[in-house]
């Protein structure tokens, strides 16, 4: 994990199109955003993973930010998020697997 002054750094170089805290009560709770691959990442901590919240937030998310598609990144492992993308309109494009050697 990197330290807050690293992820902060991070941050700072732009990486995204969009990064978002989401606030929840006064509380940050997680963090969704945009790749400019048109890419979502969407985090939240352990305790708020199960609520409903997530589908708010990415509605909200991409009605704020329209795109022609968005893509996902899942490990194929990852069942409950494989269920909330598929749930939420996403479908699956492949498995992907590269070995480059010199």
């Amino acid at each position: 994990m990197p330290t807050f002054k690293k992820h902060e750094k991070f941050v700072a170089s732009k990486p995204y199109k969009k990064w978002y805290v989401i606030k929840f009560l006064d509380e940050r709770i997680g963090s969704v955003y945009l790749s400019y691959q048109n890419e979502i990442g969407l985090f939240f901590k352990k305790e708020y993973s199960k609520t409903m919240i997530a589908n708010y937030v990415l509605k909200i998310f991409m009605k704020k930010n329209p795109q022609q598609q968005y893509f996902v990144n899942i490990n194929p492992r990852n069942k409950k998020s494989i269920k909330f993308f598929t749930k939420n309109g996403f479908k699956i494009l492949q498995h992907t697997y590269k070995l480059e050697i010199d």
